[in-house]
Formats: structure tokens, C-alpha cells, sequence
């Protein structure tokens, strides 16, 4: 299976993606399946997997006190701000699987862990994402796959698409699974293709922001 597993859709702040235009994207790029990880939310990763006539994981980019968790095969939402510690906590409680993306992303501060913080969770953390299409410096992907390796941890992929068209611009093939242990298993054995995302295309984000400004601005009646 090709699986984009890192991608936003119109429930971010930072991105208009609709469900309609994850689904033509996902069938016109030829992938399997995706994982909706969305900015402290899941609701968009549900509502898109009764929808979706291919498998959606449920993900949900958590905002810590020290930066970025990725937990997949959620059912209940985990709130942002939490420690890094307590946010691992409660994506296993309910049997999910974390992952640390763009974890030395040089361009992000704030929402990259960092290696410090990386490194001081990471016997607790099932992936380390190997290739996020967004990071901006190729090489800080190039370390984050380094790390993965040195630790023997198991790499994902995927392209943090905060406008329809980077869908797809990363993703792994992994063996078909039915449930998180399995891809867990089947992960370790998984492979990575990645590009990076040009520039216009990043534009997504910041557009975003700027129209829900709009919105939110525009007098009533």
C-alpha cells in the first residue's frame, strides 16, 4: 500500500482542504490510503473516513509543551498544550501509535522537538518521520532519517499537504495491515519515497490563515 501519512485538511487552521479534494487527490496520485493528521483534532480524520472509499487512519498532530507528536489509530481527541510525556501517555492509553515528525526541522521552531527532546522520548515513540515533503532544508530530513537508523526505529513519509495538490508529494509502501499492531510490524520493513514541496505550493498555509482572518472579520447581514 501507498500511504501519504501526514496530511491537513479544512478542520487545521492552516488549511482549506476538503474532504472532495482529499479523495480526488488520493485516487489521481494512485495511493491506497492516507492518515488525516490534522492540527489538535480528529474530527477531520472521521468525518473523511466514512466518506472515503480507501482506508483513513486517524492521526492528529498534537501540539505539546515541547513541540509536535503525531498519534495514529485515534478514537478520542487529545488536547494540545499537555507535556510531551503525558501527550505519549494518551495516545497509548487508547492504543495508538506515536510518531515524531519533522523532528530536527531547523525552520520550526516551536513545533519541532528538537533532537534533545527527541532523544529523550524516543524509547517511547514507534516512528520517526524519515521524509516530511515541507521541511524546508533537504538535510534536516537526510538527520531525521540518520536518527531513525541509529535508533532503530521505523520510518514514515508524507507530504504535511496543507492544500490538495503537495498530496501524495511523500508517503511509504508498506504491506497490507488491518489493524495498528500489524502496521506497526509490517513498518519496520516499510519504504519511504519523498519530494519536496515547492515554494508556490506552501503558499497553502499562510492563505489559509489570511481567509479565516477574512471570514471572521466580515460583518453579519
Amino acid at each position: 500500500m501507498k500511504i501519504d501519512l501526514h496530511l491537513h485538511t479544512f478542520r487545521s487552521p492552516d488549511s482549506l482542504t476538503t474532504y472532495e479534494q482529499v479523495i480526488r487527490a488520493v485516487q489521481q496520485r494512485g495511493l491506497d490510503a492516507v492518515a488525516v493528521t490534522d492540527h489538535n483534532t480528529i474530527r477531520g480524520a472521521l468525518e473523511l473516513r466514512e466518506i472515503a472509499p480507501f482506508p483513513v487512519i486517524v492521526g492528529e498532530e498534537i501540539r505539546t509543551q515541547e513541540g509536535e507528536v503525531i498519534g495514529y489509530f485515534l478514537e478520542e481527541e487529545i488536547p494540545p498544550g499537555l507535556g510531551l510525556d503525558e501527550t505519549i501517555d494518551r495516545i497509548r492509553e487508547q492504543g495508538g501509535l506515536v510518531a515524531i515528525p519533522h523532528p530536527v526541522d531547523r525552520a520550526r521552531k516551536g513545533s519541532a522537538l528538537g533532537l534533545e527532546a527527541t532523544l529523550r522520548v524516543l524509547d517511547r515513540v514507534d516512528f520517526v518521520e524519515g521524509w516530511n515533503a515541507r521541511c524546508l532544508f533537504l538535510e534536516d530530513n537526510v538527520r531525521a532519517q540518520v536518527l531513525a537508523r541509529q535508533h532503530n526505529k521505523p520510518m514514515t513519509a508524507g507530504s504535511d499537504a496543507h492544500g490538495w495538490r503537495e498530496i501524495g508529494l511523500a508517503y511509504v509502501q508498506v504491506d497490507t495491515f488491518d489493524a495498528p499492531r500489524t502496521f506497526l510490524a509490517h513498518m519496520a520493513k516499510a519504504t519511504i519515497t519523498g519530494q519536496w514541496t515547492p515554494l508556490h505550493l506552501r503558499l497553502a498555509s499562510p492563505w489559509a490563515r489570511v481567509m479565516r482572518a477574512v471570514l471572521r472579520r466580515r460583518p453579519m447581514g
